[in-house]
């Protein structure tokens, strides 16, 4: 039933690649083809075609377990992005313009990566230490995959 509300596959991959998400691909379906579509078609599809997930497990940039209401703050979404760029994927131009613009914004005003999970912002820019060794301020505790193998 799913594959055939696919209109052009090779537009799919291409979103794919981008590392659209699937919330993306049912608003462009709806609009462009007035035809709703749901997550899970899209990951079947995904499956099916054998394409990499979009969302990286990086547990050296992502080490915490994200609240559901935090994880499309634009800090996640960049540490994101650079784990697919260390990965060796392809970044869509846009994308990539932001991620180049962000790490400068980070070097520039000497800021990390914080995560508070208690907090309504989640996220936080806290003042690089000596300690800081990436884009992130390490916690005390990891709290994201490896802390559930």
């Amino acid at each position: 039933m799913g594959a055939r509300k696919i209109q052009d596959e090779e537009e799919v991959k291409r979103w794919f690649e981008e590392g659209r998400t699937y919330e993306w691909m049912q608003a462009y379906y709806l609009e462009h083809y007035n035809i709703e579509t749901t997550i899970p078609m899209w990951a079947a599809f995904r499956r099916r075609k054998g394409l990499d997930r979009r969302n990286l497990r990086d547990d050296a940039l992502i080490p915490w377990k994200v609240n559901e209401e935090h994880r499309h703050l634009y800090p996640v979404m960049m540490l994101r992005a650079e784990a697919r760029l260390r990965a060796g994927r392809t970044l869509s131009p846009d994308d990539a313009r932001k991620l180049t613009n962000w790490k400068a914004f980070l070097k520039e005003d000497n800021l990390v990566v914080h995560y508070d999970e208690e907090t309504p912002d989640g996220f936080f820019y806290v003042p690089r230490e000596e300690k800081d060794a990436d884009l992130i301020r390490e916690p005390e505790t990891k709290t994201g995959n490896q802390a559930r193998d």
